[in-house]
């Protein structure tokens, strides 16, 4: 799934899907921290690799600075063995409060949409 446009401007359904796809971009970004710190490139690896997303660099660091202000992720350099420094992000008391909070309301709503749309899942082509 590719964060960025995949549709004509004019195509509503890709509107609709590209809007879809930002608004679980916040859950999904947190949710890669859960397990512990990561940086920027192993999280979009990982949004990829698990979840399909396909999130551009310039789409991924604006949101982390957005999250870094409301204090939901911390943020640290660390020195590489071999390379460059990287930037770490972890979650703080309140990302991980927030990121529960966020899944609860998800998966509440997508069960409640599926509820909702299993009975179009006879009438597929």
């Amino acid at each position: 799934m590719d964060i960025a446009p995949t549709a004509p401007p004019d195509d509503e359904l890709g509107k609709w899907e590209i809007q879809l796809r930002k608004g679980g971009l916040g859950l999904a970004v947190l949710a890669t921290l859960w397990e512990g710190r990561l940086y920027g490139l192993e999280m979009l690896r990982r949004l990829e690799a698990e979840a399909g997303l396909s999130v551009p660099e310039g789409t991924i660091y604006p949101l982390l600075n957005r999250m870094k202000a409301e204090g939901l992720v911390a943020a640290e350099w660390v020195e590489a063995a071999a390379g460059h420094p990287r930037k770490y992000y972890s979650l703080t008391d309140r990302g991980r409060a927030r990121v529960r909070d966020m899944a609860r309301a998800w998966t509440g709503f997508a069960r409640g949409l599926q509820r909702l749309l299993a009975p179009l899942e006879g009438d597929r082509k």
